[in-house]
């Protein structure tokens, strides 16, 4: 049985007919979601539950998929390919939550089609592509936001609004570490697949590489980074369930990202360090969506040690909620993605420099390989 539905992370629920209240200021937000797999599924169901949004078209590859999409939202449409939907059918956004090596292809065809953009990561698979979606979005004059939702947590983006507010001092260094259970394999085998999947570090450790680099703003762009990696499976020894990257700016700041899929459940780690103090945070649980996890934050501003007070429960479910009412604002011009396709292409690049830097045993230059304006 999928552990989803054993956790209730996933309920295969029908979608009730949506409301639409004339008195509210602004029509729904409609989405096209592209893509129904275990991820996907839950991106219909928080677009489906977000009374500011309704939930228009799904693209579903596979004829089980689109049956199980049609039980679970009766009011959307549904086809198995996104020109179809794009030629059919009149959105705001699309949301795109496919294979990774497709990305291109359907952001460039949704951007084209005048739609706003909500693209999982990584953008895509190589730095020029991602640099060609962030130009064609500006050219067209679209909104493009990248799936980076950890920004959005009460836990991890908490951990941003402490380093803002200056209770740490100047950040000075900052940890992200992952050990969990290995990656499921996505429809078809696509995540153990090289030429799908193009790099795990592209995968988890992506999130973190952004959180990273979003802590120590205030540093900069980073300027070298080196790292490592080991495969268990000699016959993919290029897909590390092993790695470890450090990263390092020109005042001396450096973060370190490290992730291990050879252990078992679902356990994150951040801590940074700043001139003054420190925070240190966790979360575990069972697998990584779950809706009861544990999780703590302890700010320490070189006096005083204070244990966070959560109001709300931290994990991507709850972060996943936040991103889809984040794009609703974003279409309507209130708000800014969380993270942009410049945060994108930084994300996927430094991803792949320490690829890169694995492959050449030594640490690299940024150099001018991710420089792009705004």
């Amino acid at each position: 049985m999928n552990p989803l539905f054993m956790t209730g992370a996933l309920t295969p629920a029908p979608t009730p007919v949506p409301h639409v209240n004339p008195h509210l200021p602004h029509p729904p937000v409609r989405f096209g979601l592209v893509g129904f797999g275990a991820w996907g599924q839950l991106h219909a169901q928080s677009i489906a539950g977000n009374p500011a949004a309704q939930l228009v078209a799904i693209v579903a590859p596979s004829a089980a998929s689109r049956e199980a999409a049609a039980r679970a939202h009766p009011t959307a449409r549904i086809f198995s390919d996104h020109r179809q939907m794009l030629a059919a059918t009149t959105l705001d956004l699309v949301d795109v939550v496919t294979p990774s090596h497709t990305h291109l292809e359907i952001a460039t065809d949704a951007l084209n089609a005048g739609c706003h953009l909500l693209l999982e990561k990584p953008m895509a698979l190589r730095v020029e592509d991602c640099r060609a979606i962030v130009a064609l979005a500006q050219q067209r004059g679209r909104h493009l936001a990248v799936g980076h939702e950890l920004r959005l947590s009460v836990q991890w983006g908490e951990i941003k609004r402490v380093i803002d507010r200056g209770t740490i001092g100047e950040p000075y260094y900052v940890l992200v570490e992952l050990s969990r259970r290995p990656y499921r394999q996505g429809s078809a085998g696509w995540r153990y697949d090289r030429e799908r999947v193009g790099s795990w570090v592209l995968e988890e450790p992506i999130h973190f590489f952004d959180l990273a680099r979003w802590y120590l703003e205030s540093a900069g762009d980073p300027v070298e980074l080196s790292a490592y990696g080991k495969s268990r499976d000699p016959q993919r020894p290029q897909l590390f369930d092993n790695f470890s990257a450090m990263f390092r700016y020109a005042n001396g700041a450096y973060a370190v990202v490290s992730q291990t899929l050879a252990a078992f459940e679902h356990h994150q780690t951040v801590k940074v360090t700043g001139s003054k103090g420190a925070v240190w945070a966790g979360w575990s649980g069972a697998i990584d969506r779950t809706l009861d996890p544990s999780f703590f934050l302890k700010i320490f501003n070189g006096e005083n040690l204070e244990d966070f007070q959560f109001e709300k429960k931290s994990g991507e479910l709850f972060e996943l909620r936040e991103e889809i009412a984040r794009c609703v604002h974003m279409v309507r011009g209130e708000a800014a993605p969380v993270a942009s396709g410049r945060d994108g292409l930084w994300s996927a690049g430094l991803c792949l420099l320490a690829e890169e830097s694995i492959r050449q045993g030594r640490p690299l230059p940024v150099g001018e390989m991710l420089k792009m304006s705004p």
